[in-house]
C-alpha cells in the first residue's frame, strides 16, 4: 500500500499529528526564535478539535455562524499557521471578500517569525486570515472568548426564528498555565460562569511549565476546584495524546446546556505525555540535534524539513473542510429564506458584518440649547448614546460596576440588563472588573456587535492591556470614561487623573476626545460611532459644564476635525494669543478672553476635542487654526503637561498638572493648582509682552 492510498483514521490521525508537530519544529528552528514545546505538546488536542469537532470552514473564515478559536496562549503560534496551512484557510481582504489564495503559504511557515511574513510571533487579527483575535499577553485571548460567547448568546436571542437557527455557534480557548495566572483571565471566569456561557470551552493545556521553569515555584492552587467554584463544568484529560478522551472532554461540553466548560488537560511540553521522561523546552528552539531526534520519535523524515506526507491535505479536507462547507452552505440557504421572510432583521446581520450604520442611525440627534449652567459632559453623553441605540439594534454595552455614575445605561429595548434569563438585554454588568470589561468588549467587537464600556478615568490603567489590544486588532470599541480630571474634587488623588490622558494619546490608533460641552459631545459622538476600524475612548465630566451659545460663537461640528476655533477675539482682527484646550477646560479659557479683551489683548480661543483627527487634517487647515505668527500660546489642561508643547511651541506656556491633586471642594483645587481665569489671564498676558519685547509685569 502506498503512503497516500492509507485511509486508516487511526494512521491518518497520528501522522496529521506528527506533521503538525514537525512543522512547528522546523518553523521555529528556521527562526531561531519561538516556541516548539507547546505547539508539539497540545498538537492533539487542538487537531481533535478542528478536525472532528470545530463547525469552521477553511474555504470562507468569517461565515457569520462559524465556532471560533482562539489561542490565548499566543506563544504556540506555531500550532495556529500549521492548522491554518493544513486546511487550507483562505485570505480575507479588508474589505471582507474572501480570495482565492491561502491566508498561510509553506512560503510563509518558512519564513515564521520574520519581516511580512504572515506567521507573526503572535496571532495578530486582521493581518492572517483564521485569526480570531489578537493574542500573545497572557490571559487576553480567554478573556475576549467570554465576550464572543455573550455576543452569540444575544445574537441568537435577537435574530434566530422558529426554522431559522441562524446563531448557535461555539468558542473554544486553547489557554496555558501563564493565562490561568494572570488577573484577567479569573476576572473574565468569573462573569461566564455567573453568566452560564453554555457555548464557551476553555481548553486549559497544563503542562507545568512557564519562563522561570516548573509552576511549583509560584502556582500551586486547585484550579479544577477554582472552576467549580465559579460555576463551570471541569472535566480533566490526563494524556494529551489520548485522543479517546479529548474526544469525550469536548462531547461533555457539546452537551452542557446550563454552564460554561473547563477541559483541563495535562500534557508535557514538547511531546504532549505527562508520564516521558523528556525534556522541558520553552521559549526557544530545539536545535538541530534535538529536532532530528524528535523526528525519528514521530517517524518523519530527519533531514527534511517542512514536510507534509502524501494525503495529509487531501485529509484535512476530509475533515473540518467537508464539515464546514456543509455546515456554510446550509446557514446560507436558509440566511437567503430568512431575508425573504425577514428582510429588516437579514438587513441588520448584513451591515453589522461588514460594520456599516444603519440608514439614518443618526437621525435622532438633535442640538442642545444654550445654557450658562449646563450640563456635565457624561450627562450629555447618555442622551447621545441612547438617541443612536434607537437605531443602532446591536450597540450593546454597560460597565465596570459603574453605570449610574457614567450614565451608560441603554433604556431602549426595555432597559434590562444581559442575565441568564434575558439573553436579549443590551445593557452588560461586568461587575468590578475594568480589565476584564475592556477585554469582553473586545471579543465583542471581534463577532461584530458594536460594544461600548465605561468606567472612570482614572481606572483606565487597570484595563490598559485590553485598550492597546482594541488598538492594535483594529476593532471599534468604544472606551467610555467619566470623573475626567481633579474635577472628581473631594475624592482626592486616589480618584483624579493626572497622567491618563497622555497615556492614552500615546497609544497608537486609539482616537481620544475630550468634548468641552454637549454639543461637542454629539459631533464626537457622530465621529465615533461611524469608526469601522479604531477604537474610541470618550473622556467626559462629572461636573457641569456649560453649553455655549453657537449663535455668538462657531458650530461644533469643528470638532470632527479634532480642533477648531471656537471663537476669536471679541473685537475681531487677528489674536494676539492663542488659548489652547479641552473637557472643562474650554470654558476657563472663554472667560479668560474676556477678560484679556478687557485690556486690549485679543484671544483666539480653540477647542481640541481629539489630537489624533486634528494631526491627520491638512497643513493648511492646521495653520488656519494655529496660525504659525502667533507664538504667544497657552494651553489648559487638568492633566498632565506631556504632549502640549507640540501645539503651544518654544514660545508657548501650559497650565497644567505637576503633581498628583488633592482631596477639597473643587473650587479649592481650580484655584490651588492654578485653573482660574485670573491666571490664564496672567500667564496669556506675560507671553503678548515677551512677544513684543515689553517683558512681564
Amino acid at each position: 500500500m502506498t503512503e497516500h492510498a492509507v485511509t486508516d483514521p487511526d494512521v491518518m490521525d497520528a501522522r496529521a499529528i506528527n506533521t503538525i508537530r514537525g512543522i512547528c519544529m522546523d518553523a521555529v528552528q528556521k527562526a531561531e526564535s519561538g516556541h516548539p514545546g507547546t505547539p508539539m505538546g497540545i498538537a492533539p488536542v487542538a487537531y481533535t478539535l478542528w478536525q472532528k469537532f470545530l463547525r469552521f470552514d477553511p474555504a470562507d473564515p468569517i461565515w457569520p455562524n462559524r465556532d471560533r478559536f482562539v489561542l490565548s496562549e499566543g506563544h504556540a503560534s506555531a500550532l495556529l499557521w500549521s492548522l491554518l496551512h493544513l486546511t487550507g484557510v483562505r485570505a480575507v481582504d479588508p474589505d471582507y471578500e474572501v480570495l482565492g489564495r491561502p491566508a498561510v503559504t509553506m512560503d510563509d511557515l518558512k519564513t515564521f517569525r520574520q519581516l511580512d511574513s504572515h506567521c507573526p510571533g503572535h496571532p495578530e487579527y486582521r493581518w492572517t486570515s483564521g485569526v480570531e483575535a489578537t493574542t500573545g499577553p497572557l490571559g487576553q485571548g480567554v478573556a475576549m472568548s467570554v465576550g464572543m460567547a455573550m455576543s452569540g448568546q444575544w445574537l441568537a436571542t435577537r435574530y434566530n426564528r422558529e426554522g431559522f437557527p441562524l446563531f448557535d455557534f461555539d468558542v473554544y480557548a486553547l489557554a496555558g498555565d501563564g493565562c490561568m495566572m494572570e488577573g484577567v483571565s479569573n476576572e473574565a471566569a468569573s462573569v461566564a460562569g455567573h453568566q452560564k456561557l453554555s457555548n464557551l470551552c476553555w481548553i486549559y493545556d497544563s503542562n507545568r511549565v512557564t519562563i522561570e521553569g516548573h509552576t511549583d515555584i509560584t502556582f500551586t492552587e486547585d484550579v479544577a476546584a477554582r472552576f467549580l467554584a465559579y460555576g463551570w463544568n471541569v472535566t480533566t484529560v490526563a494524556d494529551a495524546n489520548n485522543l479517546g478522551m479529548v474526544a469525550r472532554a469536548l462531547h461533555s461540553f457539546r452537551t452542557e446546556h446550563t454552564r460554561p466548560t473547563l477541559i483541563l488537560v495535562h500534557s508535557h511540553i514538547g511531546y504532549g505525555s505527562p508520564m516521558e521522561d523528556t525534556p522541558k523546552v520553552h521559549g526557544s528552539p530545539l536545535g538541530e540535534q534535538a529536532v532530528r531526534a524528535t523526528k525519528r520519535v514521530f517517524g518523519l523524515p530527519e533531514n527534511l524539513d517542512f514536510y507534509v506526507p502524501d494525503g495529509i491535505y487531501e485529509w484535512f479536507e476530509r475533515g473540518v473542510g467537508t464539515r464546514g462547507a456543509a455546515a456554510r452552505a446550509a446557514w446560507e440557504a436558509s440566511f437567503k429564506e430568512y431575508a425573504n421572510t425577514f428582510p429588516a432583521l437579514a438587513d441588520e446581520i448584513e451591515r453589522m458584518q461588514t460594520r456599516e450604520l444603519p440608514i439614518g442611525w443618526d437621525a435622532d440627534l438633535s442640538p442642545f440649547p444654550a445654557d450658562p449652567k449646563g450640563v456635565a459632559s457624561r450627562a450629555s453623553s447618555g442622551q447621545v448614546l441612547n438617541d443612536i441605540a434607537r437605531n443602532v439594534p446591536w450597540l450593546v454595552g454597560g460597565s465596570a460596576d459603574l453605570t449610574p455614575s457614567t450614565d451608560t445605561w441603554l433604556k431602549v429595548d426595555g432597559g434590562t440588563g444581559f442575565e441568564p434569563a434575558d439573553r436579549a438585554a443590551r445593557n452588560f454588568h461586568h461587575g468590578v472588573r475594568e480589565h476584564a470589561a475592556a477585554a469582553m468588549s473586545n471579543g465583542m467587537a471581534l463577532t461584530k456587535l458594536r460594544p461600548f464600556w465605561s468606567g472612570f478615568l482614572i481606572f483606565s490603567d487597570y484595563a490598559r492591556g485590553a485598550i492597546r489590544l482594541s488598538a492594535l486588532m483594529e476593532v471599534p470599541v468604544i472606551h467610555i470614561f467619566t470623573h475626567d480630571s481633579i474635577g472628581v474634587g473631594e475624592d482626592g488623588p486616589t480618584h483624579q487623573p493626572v497622567e491618563q490622558l497622555a497615556s492614552l494619546r500615546a497609544m497608537p490608533g486609539l482616537m481620544v476626545f475630550r468634548p468641552a460641552d454637549a454639543n461637542e459631545v454629539v459631533e464626537c459622538w457622530r465621529v465615533v460611532a461611524g469608526l469601522r476600524r479604531e477604537p474610541a475612548v470618550m473622556v467626559l465630566s462629572r461636573q457641569a459644564l456649560p453649553t455655549f451659545d453657537r449663535s455668538v460663537v462657531h458650530s461644533a461640528d469643528g470638532a470632527a476635525r479634532g480642533a477648531y476655533v471656537l471663537a476669536d477675539p471679541p473685537g475681531g482682527g487677528d489674536p494676539d494669543v492663542l488659548l489652547l484646550s479641552t473637557g472643562s477646560e474650554v470654558a476657563l479659557a472663554m472667560n479668560a478672553r474676556d477678560e484679556l479683551a478687557a485690556e486690549g489683548i485679543g484671544a483666539r480661543v480653540v477647542s481640541m476635542p481629539c489630537w489624533e483627527l486634528f494631526d491627520r487634517q491638512p497643513a493648511e487647515y492646521r495653520d488656519e487654526v494655529l496660525p504659525p505668527s502667533v507664538t504667544a500660546r497657552v494651553g489648559i489642561e487638568q492633566a498632565s503637561s506631556f504632549g502640549w508643547d507640540r501645539y503651544v511651541g518654544p514660545a508657548g506656556a501650559i497650565i497644567a498638572m505637576h503633581t498628583f491633586g488633592a482631596s477639597a471642594p473643587l473650587k479649592q483645587l481650580l484655584s490651588k493648582f492654578g485653573f482660574t481665569p485670573d491666571r490664564v489671564t496672567e500667564v496669556a498676558r506675560d507671553l503678548v509682552r515677551e512677544q513684543h519685547g515689553e517683558g512681564t509685569s
